[in-house]
């Protein structure tokens, strides 16, 4: 691909698209907000104005196909992303998926399997923030020594006891988007950023809201779907932990912290922000030394919402430019969807469950974002 810009086509026009993806594309160099595409003119109108955008399309499928377009953005409820991904790629477009892909492990199966050598980028962005992969990196090269266990404390204000008319789809478990596969598919994707492959899980969740009361209108709807997660588990280097994965905290309360013990040290996230890792900067701390996490893609002066974001398009760019897969697509969620999978059965039959990782039948590998190397000219930060 030449080094004219990159032009991105959004389908879907939701908040977390307007504090995420809107002002990333707009803070990267050399990647444009070609157009945004909705099912209705106006709609498609206030869209494109609220958000900068060059165009604007009333038929998603249209904008999906035209060729002033290179990268299509999914950023719709999930029911929606199978006829649009499917038609992104049989279009030949690099497609970003919001996470989860799909409703079912069929779908994304589906998905996954649809790819064949189009660029994909699923949602799961907390692994690409700096701080993420510096962690990493500790791990890895053995500066904490031995990885003896990991505690994951990933709090929520969403799927509370009061929700807005809109969120209501979150009660249901045929809509594939919950706390489990939203919330805790993400805390599980990080946790496998800094540890390696998940390779067994057992598992306990709860309804602690049964009935919820919409905002909007005062009526209560009757949930069927977790509010509460518990997992205990292990990593394929052999590493336990747990992760505690928590709805309907007070905004006040909202803390992250994701901290791992080691044999020679202990490393530590942690973030306020009220949509936790997924979208906040995270803070990077260890009783050993360490070299600043990089600067993030579109840090500045971009809401901190964009971050991770952000430096997902920036991996995918760099994998359009110069045609590789570092970027994780669409066989990276179909673990993700799986390894979520397990944790339902686990809490369901009340039973440890093995995980599984490899898939035969999507035979294109994706690795996972390239980590920038430790230099020992790099300034190194001590404990704080």
């Amino acid at each position: 691909m030449t080094q004219e810009d990159i032009r991105v086509g959004i389908v879907g026009k939701a908040s977390w698209a307007k504090l995420s993806h809107v002002p990333a594309i707009k803070d990267l160099p050399g990647v444009r907000l070609a157009a945004v595409a909705t099912r209705s003119e106006r709609s498609a109108r206030e869209a494109a104005e609220a958000f900068g955008a060059d165009r604007w399309f009333s038929d998603p499928f249209a904008m999906i196909r035209d060729e002033g377009i290179d990268i299509v953005t999914i950023a719709v409820n999930v029911p929606a992303h199978r006829v649009l991904v499917l038609a992104a790629l049989d279009a030949g477009k690099a497609v970003y998926c919001e996470a989860p892909l799909g409703c079912s492990i069929a779908e994304t199966e589906e998905m996954a399997r649809a790819v064949r050598s189009h660029h994909t980028a699923i949602g799961l962005q907390g692994r690409h923030n700096p701080a993420v992969r510096r962690a990493a990196e500790l791990v890895s090269l053995g500066r904490i020594g031995r990885p003896l266990s990991a505690r994951i404390v990933s709090p929520t204000f969403g799927f509370g006891p009061e929700i807005p008319v809109a969120h209501d789809i979150f009660n249901r478990p045929s809509s594939g988007a919950n706390l489990l596969t939203i919330t805790g598919g993400h805390t599980l994707d990080l946790v496998e950023a800094v540890l390696g492959p998940i390779v067994e899980v057992d598992a306990r969740t709860e309804i602690r809201w049964p009935l919820v009361k919409l905002t909007d209108t005062g009526v209560e709807s009757v949930r069927a779907t977790a509010d509460y997660v518990g997992v205990l588990g292990k990593t394929v280097s052999g590493t336990p932990f747990t992760a505690d994965i928590d709805a309907g905290v007070s905004l006040e309360n909202i803390r992250f912290s994701f901290e791992v013990r080691g044999s020679m040290g202990w490393v530590s996230l942690t973030s306020n922000h009220p949509y936790g890792f997924q979208a906040g900067d995270l803070k990077l701390t260890s009783n050993v030394l360490f070299v600043e996490p990089d600067a993030a893609a579109v840090s500045g002066g971009t809401m901190e919402t964009a971050i991770n974001v952000g430096e997902v398009y920036a991996q995918l760019v760099r994998d359009l430019r110069e045609g590789t897969y570092r970027t994780p697509g669409f066989k990276h969620a179909l673990h993700n969807a799986r390894l979520i999978e397990a944790v339902k059965n686990s809490a369901r039959r009340g039973v440890r469950q093995r995980v599984h990782h490899r898939d035969a039948r999507v035979e294109r590998l994706e690795s996972t974002s390239e980590r920038a190397p430790i230099s020992a000219l790099a300034v190194l930060v001590p404990r704080n």
